[in-house]
């Protein structure tokens, strides 16, 4: 019995002794780890729109993305090609079918030409949900000038709010993240 299990423990270490010798690549030495693992890099050329999630409500709320020129031409389609992600379904990329739009959740990655850009995002009267109403206005955002030269690796894209925590009707672009809001607290009603 001694011998099996002797004979065991020697065919299993010249078994581990050949697999220690394989590298993991052919083409890379085994004990080189920064072959095998690759710098994270940003691509200059490409700029990340994102627009984090809110409640499930305003999530759904669409908002379109509109690139005018310095001269105020609009350069939406030409100037820029996007695909998108949702944040829940990472390495999915999808294409954009007609035009560039935002939900809760989804991260643009707009390629764009180089030069400077003014950037807006709006939701027409007509696709605010869940309630459209013909006396809306077009939510409209804050004007965002984006320079090729001078580069942001990220936008945020979130919904304004008033101080008593209700979504006030416009877009706020901006290079930093948002603040979250806590919940509005219900008031307690009083016992008789």
């Amino acid at each position: 019995m001694k011998r099996i299990f002797s004979f065991l423990i020697l065919l299993l270490s010249l078994f581990s002794a050949a697999w220690a010798e394989l590298p993991l690549d052919p083409g890379v030495p085994i004990h080189s780890t920064k072959e095998t693992k690759p710098d994270l890099k940003h691509n200059w050329w490409e700029l990340i729109i994102y627009r984090p999630q809110n409640t499930e409500h305003i999530n759904d709320i669409r908002c379109w993305l509109r690139i005018e020129d310095m001269d105020g031409n609009d350069v939406t389609c030409s100037a820029a090609k996007a695909t998108y992600e949702w944040v829940s379904i990472p390495d999915v990329v999808n294409k954009y079918q007609k035009s560039y739009w935002l939900s809760g959740g989804v991260a643009m990655h707009l390629n764009i030409k180089a030069g400077r850009y003014k950037m807006t995002v709006y939701t027409p009267s007509d696709k605010q949900w869940p309630y459209p109403s013909e006396n809306r206005e077009e939510w409209k955002s804050n004007e965002f000038i984006y320079d090729t030269e001078n580069p942001a690796k990220v936008i945020f894209v979130y919904p304004g709010m008033n101080e008593n925590g209700f979504y006030d009707g416009r877009w706020i672009l901006s290079g930093r993240s948002p603040k979250y809001f806590k919940q509005a607290t219900i008031p307690e009603m009083k016992k008789n």
